[in-house]
């Protein structure tokens, strides 16, 4: 099991994961979507990414279907994965040709018509992370409806997932726990969460 830790806005807090006995192996920043209060602009974005970090930990922009001009922005610096949400099969696939980058396909759930969806990114994505629909509400979906999934594909989860949980009980049906929301007091990342959910993680 691993950790991805989203909404990033500080060099503080990322240097603090970078620094942890347990680093998660992902790390996400907010690129485009103002609708988020961890939504970065590109000066804050390039502060962060230019921070050194361990070869193990992925720098991951989260999309909200970009555009090429957002694309070609966010190429400059030094993501290792593209976090994409409302983007066709074939928009992705065209985007991992042109810029040779790995992709994390993300797709918000509700029934399991939606889930079923991962079939058209199986073959473009290399991770496919199965969110709840009001992602940047950190609201819930029923996990249960991930079963159907097979265990080749390498899943991401996220939806609502406390830092404190039983988190190995998500060991069955994902690869990774993506977490942002519940690590945060007031808005802003809370350190002492942080380490509770990283330990968490690593016991697993």
């Amino acid at each position: 099991m691993h950790a991805k830790i989203c909404g990033i806005k500080n060099t503080k807090t990322l240097k603090y994961l970078i620094n942890h006995k347990y680093p998660p192996k992902f790390v996400g920043f907010i690129c485009n979507y103002p609708k988020s209060h961890r939504n970065l602009n590109f000066k804050k974005l390039k502060e962060l990414i230019d921070i050194k970090k361990n070869a193990k930990i992925n720098y991951v922009a989260v999309l909200v279907n970009p555009n090429q001009k957002i694309l070609k922005k966010i190429m400059q610096l030094n993501f290792d994965y593209l976090q994409l949400y409302n983007v066709s099969p074939e928009k992705t696939k065209n985007i991992k040709k042109q810029l040779k980058i790995k992709i994390i396909t993300a797709l918000t759930i509700d029934k399991i018509k939606d889930v079923k969806k991962y079939k058209d990114y199986k073959n473009i994505s290399e991770i496919i992370l199965f969110d709840s629909k009001g992602y940047e509400k950190s609201l819930s979906f029923n996990h249960k409806l991930l079963k159907i999934v097979p265990k080749k594909i390498k899943k991401m989860i996220a939806g609502n997932i406390q830092y404190n949980d039983k988190l190995d009980k998500y060991s069955k049906m994902s690869d990774i726990i993506d977490i942002s929301g519940s690590l945060e007091t007031k808005g802003e990342k809370d350190f002492s969460k942080i380490d509770i959910f990283l330990k968490e993680i690593n016991k697993i």
